[in-house]
């Protein structure tokens, strides 16, 4: 059973879970087996088609560890940085938003330090990161426009644009406190 869903998956662990996914459907469907063949041929049947499904899952999706290109490491978050659960109005979102706009100087916001400090930190970014951030944010795509123009799942979108704004948001803040401001 193990060979023949190597045979359609690409890693031996996926291949073993595949054929336990197979057992668990002849343990579920073992009363509607009618002997037309022998078991043996029943079962491999059964890996065959749950190695197939499970083959074409896997290759419309990308595994999270897999975008993490060598030499970047993800930027740590505090957790005072979040609300906590029991915020009435912002459970788990970020606590050290900037209240108005107004309350930041228009040069800082407008200058070109700024932006090129957001460019700079785009265009650092993993690749699938980078495409995610420059069409939701920049360009102003939906979450479906997005999905459906890289044929990513909604999750998968969600992660890799937020995985994006951490990383730009850490680089506006060094910005901001090599300025000397506050955000």
């Amino acid at each position: 059973m193990l060979r023949v869903a190597c045979f359609h998956v690409d890693s031996r662990d996926v291949a073993e879970e595949v054929v336990q996914d197979a057992w668990l459907s002849v343990l579920r469907s073992i009363d509607g087996f009618e002997g037309r063949s022998s078991l043996k041929t029943w079962l491999l049947v059964i890996v065959t088609n749950a190695a197939r499904k499970r083959a074409a899952r896997e290759r419309r999706s990308v595994p999270f560890s897999s975008l993490i290109t060598p030499g970047h490491s993800e930027p740590e978050l505090d957790a005072e940085r979040f609300f906590g659960t029991d915020h009435p109005r912002w459970a788990d979102c970020w606590s050290t938003i900037v209240r108005s706009w107004d309350e930041v100087p228009e040069e800082h916001l407008l200058g070109q330090e700024a932006v090129t400090s957001v460019q700079a930190a785009a265009s650092s970014l993993p690749a699938p990161q980078r495409t995610v951030f420059m069409l939701r944010d920049v360009d102003g795509l939906s979450a479906v426009e997005v999905c459906n123009t890289l044929g990513l799942r909604d999750s998968n979108q969600r992660v890799l644009l937020h995985r994006a704004r951490v990383r730009v948001r850490h680089a506006l803040e060094r910005y901001f406190v090599q300025e000397g401001r506050r955000v």
